[in-house]
């Protein structure tokens, strides 16, 4: 009788076990997903930069007369 209510509750631990695995999984793939989106929303804009402010920079100084 114990050896079956003692199979019972590691079938019941290695079900919850499994659905804690699948829901790591879900939280892990969503944290590198935002890291990803994240990077790319900070290193586009200073790409765009790199062009922008040479191009303002120029316009400003023919502008200035310098």
């Amino acid at each position: 009788m114990e050896d079956a209510d003692l199979q019972r509750r590691l079938e019941d631990m290695e079900r919850k076990i499994d659905h804690i695995f699948s829901s790591v999984e879900k939280t892990r793939t969503y944290f590198l997903s935002v890291l990803v989106v994240s990077a790319i929303a900070f290193v586009l804009p200073l790409i765009g930069l790199m062009f922008a402010v040479p191009s303002f920079l120029s316009t400003y100084s023919n502008a200035s007369g310098l």
